[in-house]
């Protein structure tokens, strides 16, 4: 709603990727068939940089990297994000998750930050970081969705930690040692919030404003799981409606 048409075209185009890619790692439960389709994908980005996309979205990604100089590798590394999710269903440290992470989102903050413009090359630091956040918020609005498919994206060295066992998260058992242990998690997310924020030249604050809309409506939830006690997340998917967003994105769009 916020961007001239050519660059809304992209970022949807963007999205749609993601999309497709993420569908196959989350619906498709032969993991062989998925594992199939996501080569698929990768053979695909390899067409669509030698001029013979075949996939509908991949044709309207045409315009896109030629506009935006797109890179064919975080195309790839995305599809890596997503294949990922066919091998593990659990991360034992941070380090492990935060390739995750890198993967499925700080990547496409990246390509977004192309698409959306940019003249110092320090708002690329800015994106990653921006996307970790992302990411970490998704993560820990999602702990009981995704517990409910046999998966945990929390560090399970941090579970030890806070004295937490996967059962407590597979059985959504709530608990101050849980309500602890996301904290910590939200503690995380805000420094990762924070870091990208201090990283974004004055310059391109304009260019990027999107990026700080979504800043604002990511940051916002993140600060509603903790207000609720974190450990709903468990029980309970917490989001904002439509109206909050779009007043939290106008505010922003106004101020900058």
């Amino acid at each position: 709603m916020f961007l001239p048409k050519d660059k809304r075209e992209a970022i949807t185009a963007l999205y749609a990727f993601c999309r497709e890619v993420d569908d196959i790692a989350d619906e498709c439960t032969d993991l062989s068939i998925a594992q199939t389709k996501l080569n698929w994908w990768r053979t695909e980005i390899e067409s669509l940089y030698q001029g013979k996309p075949q996939h509908p979205v991949s044709k309207a990604l045409v315009q896109p990297i030629k506009t935006y100089h797109l890179e064919a590798k975080h195309f790839i590394e995305i599809i890596d994000g997503m294949e990922m999710d066919l091998n593990f269903n659990r991360y034992q440290d941070f380090e492990q998750l935060q390739l995750y992470c890198y993967r499925v989102a700080s990547v496409v903050g990246l390509l977004s930050a192309h698409i959306f413009g940019f003249t110092n090359q320090k708002t690329l630091q800015y994106a990653l970081d921006l996307g970790m956040a992302f990411q970490l918020t998704n993560i820990i609005r999602d702990v009981g969705e995704d517990a409910r498919r046999n998966r945990i994206y929390l560090p399970l060295d941090e579970l030890a930690q806070f004295d937490v066992r996967e059962e407590d998260v597979l059985q959504s058992l709530e608990s101050d040692k849980v309500q602890k242990l996301l904290n910590y998690q939200i503690k995380r997310a805000e420094d990762y919030y924070d870091r990208a924020l201090s990283e974004l030249p004055i310059e391109d604050r304009k260019s990027q404003r999107v990026g700080l809309m979504m800043t604002a409506i990511y940051r916002t939830l993140l600060r509603e799981i903790q207000a609720d006690g974190a450990q709903t997340v468990l029980n309970s998917r917490i989001s904002l409606g439509a109206l909050h967003k779009f007043w939290l994105a106008f505010k922003v769009w106004f101020h900058n």
